[in-house]
């Protein structure tokens, strides 16, 4: 009992680390998909960037590259190479919708201690929906944005040092001009260039005149194409006034929102999500963490299997080796006791009659032959497993040896009905004592375990090809289907009332040891309370 209580205890701990990774795989979902959850909501709201980067990128290649190439024209460009730079604009930035050219002259007659900074002409120039490029002239009365840009062309003629290169940021002040949706820009002065102006200005030359070129370009925010970079994450992307915010913001939706730089300052992109499509994507990202997961969760499972297993193999085997153990002592304390016994009233003091002494030798003889065949028994079990033992073909008469059992166990079982069946055969090439000691211990299981009133067995023999095969029906308790895998295991034991006392668990561990040994096969087929059908297959070979 006490070797019980350990291994219960063991089962204990098992059970409790089944428990306790189990509660450790529920917490780790949960803690994984609310780590998945916040971090799919914080990409919602940081790769918002992403899509603005690349939704505006048309716009600051058109800002940073495509603009300055008015400069490269050094202020020569006149009505028609201003109207294929302006197709190509069209072109390539769709959110530009008209462009406004002036040529501008800058004369040697001084205005309040400036140059003279006028434009000859204006043109507007559009693309109609036809694709065909339209132009018209317009006048310059009223013009803010080139009034504005004259009056910063003038103060940077005036005091800008033309010793060193100009800044970027006095570049930016000067030449370029960005308000919502506008965008002004005159080609920028050389350094040699302002030198002749400020020259030009301080001693005026009377019908000197240079040429300045300045375009203002009309975009339209609503023609910028988004770029949405993360599908998953973001179901609409709208541009929106800066000031918009929806009144029906229903609490289904998850939103967020980025301004746009530059002219489309007065703009944003609005983002905006169900909740439910972005619980997909969170979905999505979860599923494989918690793959790995569960993975880990069934790798500790198997291992604790495997302890398990390991404890339930050990127990089992205690178990066997205990009830051996106390069988084995029962069946030698029996005969010991009876020989103690009998020896003692032997020499006892009292005369005894010659029908007891006949009697306790014969007590004697039966008790010394149990002792010898279990002694038997299991050194024969030793050799067959140390294939110690040479077999001794000869051939026998399966008639008559069977009949030979048949007749000693109704000998010493009256009780016991036993059948014999051949069919097409009569001899077989076997070891003798081997094939006895099958029959006998497939006979005597035949009858232990039967009821008091089915004492019955049939044994059939046939002729299968080059194989001889034995069959023995019973009608006794028959063997559960959960034990059939087991009974031919050493020192196993069925556990009911038949087996109580007087068993080892060796018979059929015996039986099979030896149809192996023979080259033979054993199997077994049974029904609770119906009976057992052994089969034992031997070859039949000279």
């Amino acid at each position: 009992m006490k070797h019980n209580n350990v291994y219960r205890k063991n089962f204990s701990l098992i059970t409790a680390f089944f428990v306790l990774i189990s509660i450790t795989l529920v917490i780790a979902l949960f803690i994984a998909y609310n780590l998945t959850s916040k971090y799919v909501e914080s990409e919602f709201s940081g790769k918002k960037i992403d899509v603005l980067e690349a939704t505006v990128k048309p716009y600051n290649d058109f800002f940073n590259k495509k603009i300055p190439e008015i400069t490269s024209y050094q202020g020569y460009l006149n009505f028609s190479s201003a109207a294929d730079y302006a197709s190509t604009v069209f072109k390539s930035y769709p959110f530009v919708y008209q462009i406004d050219f002036y040529e501008i002259n800058i004369g040697s007659k001084p205005v309040g201690n400036h140059l003279a900074i006028s434009a000859q002409a204006v043109y507007q120039y559009q693309l109609h929906k036809s694709g065909i490029l339209g132009y018209k002239s317009r006048s310059i009365a009223g013009e803010a944005d080139f009034t504005l840009m004259a009056n910063r062309l003038r103060d940077y003629i005036s005091f800008s040092d033309t010793s060193r290169g100009s800044t970027q940021d006095e570049i930016f002040k000067t030449f370029y001009d960005v308000k919502p949706e506008k965008i002004s820009y005159m080609n920028i002065l050389r350094r040699e260039d302002v030198k002749i102006y400020r020259q030009l200005q301080q001693q005026p030359q009377p019908g000197v005149n240079y040429q300045q070129n300045m375009m203002t370009f009309l975009l339209d925010a609503n023609r910028l194409t988004v770029k949405n970079l993360h599908p998953k994450l973001y179901q609409s992307i709208t541009i929106r006034p800066v000031v918009y915010y929806p009144l029906d913001n229903a609490p289904g939706y998850v939103t967020t929102e980025v301004a746009l730089p530059g002219a489309f300052s007065d703009y944003k992109l609005y983002f905006k999500t169900q909740r439910s499509y972005l619980t997909e994507d969170i979905n999505r990202r979860f599923m494989p963490i918690a793959g790995a997961v569960i993975l880990m969760y069934l790798f500790l499972v198997f291992i604790g299997y495997l302890i398990y297993r390991n404890l339930k193999i050990n127990l089992r085997l205690f178990k066997l080796q205990y009830d051996f153990i106390n069988n084995f002592t029962h069946e030698f304390k029996t005969p010991v006791s009876v020989i103690k016994i009998a020896g003692s009233n032997l020499r006892s003091e009292g005369g005894l009659s010659e029908r007891q002494l006949k009697h306790y030798g014969k007590i004697l003889d039966e008790e010394a032959d149990k002792l010898n065949e279990l002694m038997n028994k299991l050194l024969s079990f030793t050799q067959l497993e140390n294939k110690s033992i040479d077999i001794k073909k000869e051939e026998i008469e399966l008639k008559d040896f069977v009949k030979g059992y048949i007749d000693s166990f109704k000998m010493k079982y009256p009780d016991f009905k036993l059948e014999l069946k051949i069919k097409e055969v009569t001899t077989i090439y076997a070891d003798p004592v081997l094939l006895g000691s099958i029959f006998q211990n497939l006979m005597e299981n035949a009858y232990k375990y039967s009821h008091p009133e089915k004492k019955e067995l049939s044994i059939h023999i046939v002729h299968d090809k080059r194989n001889i095969t034995f069959y023995f029906i019973d009608k006794g308790i028959g063997i559960p289907k959960t034990e059939l895998n087991n009974i031919f295991n050493k020192f196993y034991r069925l556990e009911n009332k038949y087996n109580q006392n007087g068993s080892v668990g060796l018979g059929l561990a015996f039986c099979k040891e030896l149809v192996n040994f023979m080259n033979g096969e054993i199997m077994v087929k049974s029904k609770e309370n119906e009976g057992s059908e052994f089969i034992v297959t031997l070859p039949n070979d000279n």
